[in-house]
């Protein structure tokens, strides 16, 4: 079948049911014969993965806020050079867990740092590839922390910075969601899983339905 790459970024805080919300809408383009990759960031390819374990595991002030800025687009060009770009190449869609609207919500609107300098840096590091889609799952910070602590692993540096730096971040991916509003949906995400599912799924129908079979 021939149908264009697209692709669909899943974004919000920690604890928002990103991962699970990944898997349940790539399992449903296929059903559409749609070829997908699932992929994540910071990560989503080997050299990024090396990366990762810098920015998530650690102590909470182990980076500067620019440090952190420049550690995540080092693994976002690679990830898009190994991964995301030739997925679209070959017609594959592709959706990740997380992408530039994290570094955005986080380093920009949570840590403060100048937000102009990281699109500057995102272009650089990119060629300012942006999504087709981008579906940002809306917790609160008392439920997203709640369910994020119930995982077990090291990566939870993000995690320990407080509920403030939180709230923060989620009135970050509000606002992007509402500068963008043809990119963005915003979803329900403290609904039953099986709603959520089904509120990502609709959204996606719309607004890619000219590129659905």
């Amino acid at each position: 079948m021939n149908i264009s790459g697209k692709f669909i970024t899943f974004e919000g805080g920690e604890g928002s049911g990103k991962s699970t919300q990944v898997l349940q809408l790539a399992r449903w383009l296929e059903e559409q014969e749609i070829e997908v990759v699932t992929t994540r960031e910071p990560g989503g390819a080997p050299s990024a993965e090396i990366v990762r374990s810098l920015l998530v595991e650690g102590a909470v002030d182990r980076w500067q806020p620019i440090s952190e800025i420049l550690l995540h687009n080092a693994a976002r060009a690679e990830h898009i050079a190994h991964t995301v770009a030739p997925a679209i190449a070959e017609g594959k869609w592709v959706i990740s867990d997380r992408y530039a609207d994290s570094t955005m919500a986080y380093q920009g609107y949570a840590h403060g740092f100048d937000r102009e300098i990281i699109r500057r840096i995102h272009e650089a590091a990119t060629g300012g590839l942006m999504p087709d889609l981008t579906l940002i799952l809306n917790v609160s910070v008392e439920s997203g922390l709640a369910r994020a602590g119930k995982r077990s692993g090291d990566e939870d540096r993000y995690e320990r910075m407080g509920p403030e730096f939180h709230e923060r971040v989620r009135a970050g991916f509000l606002e992007i969601a509402r500068r963008d509003p043809k990119r963005c949906c915003i979803i329900d995400a403290e609904a039953e899983l099986e709603t959520v599912s089904r509120s990502v799924i609709d959204a996606a129908s719309t607004h890619l339905k000219g590129a659905l079979p």
